[in-house]
């Protein structure tokens, strides 16, 4: 026959292994995790912002073609003359006066109007009017008018990764 002892409650047994907080691989590895993360949110930031500048850029220039546009057929003696087709622009004081001026002279101070808003809009801006039958063509140094046709196009060009050179292109074609 067993006899049974005196019975105490057993002490828990302290595992000299157990980990008692983190160890500072656990969290340097938690800090380098945070970093990557937050760099991850910086880089997604830094293309928010370009593409929202693009954005900008694209609905400024949907604007100025917008104004050439009406100017053109506000002057449509101007166009059957063909005075708005690749012309250079040139300022003329009597056609914001009272005295006026006529057909031909408008249209270059429109376009030269137009052009010094897109200079002053946009980096490198450029921009032309002329009749073409490809307007999905030319560069701000040689817009590629090929003057067929009875449609206009309104190509702007600017600088959108500011490298010096306007290589981005908004076209419009439009009837007069």
């Amino acid at each position: 026959m067993k006899i049974r002892g005196d019975v105490s409650p057993k002490k828990p047994h302290k595992n000299r292994n157990a980990q008692g907080g983190a160890t500072l691989i656990e969290v340097l590895i938690s800090l380098l995790i945070l970093a990557i993360g937050l760099l991850g949110m910086s880089g997604l930031q830094t293309v928010g912002l370009r593409n929202t500048q693009s954005a900008y850029l694209r609905t400024q220039a949907t604007i100025a073609s917008n104004d050439i546009v009406e100017r053109v057929r506000a002057n449509l003696q101007g166009v059957e003359a063909a005075s708005y087709n690749n012309n250079a622009g040139a300022v003329t004081a009597a056609c914001n006066t009272l005295v006026g001026c006529d057909f031909a002279e408008l249209a270059a101070n429109d376009v030269a109007e137009w052009r010094g808003s897109l200079a002053a809009d946009f980096p490198v801006g450029a921009g032309t009017v002329c009749s073409d039958s490809t307007p999905e063509d030319g560069t701000s140094a040689a817009p590629a008018c090929d003057g067929i046709g009875t449609m206009y196009a309104v190509k702007i060009w600017w600088d959108e990764d500011r490298d010096g050179v306007a290589e981005k292109r908004f076209s419009l074609s439009f009837q007069p």
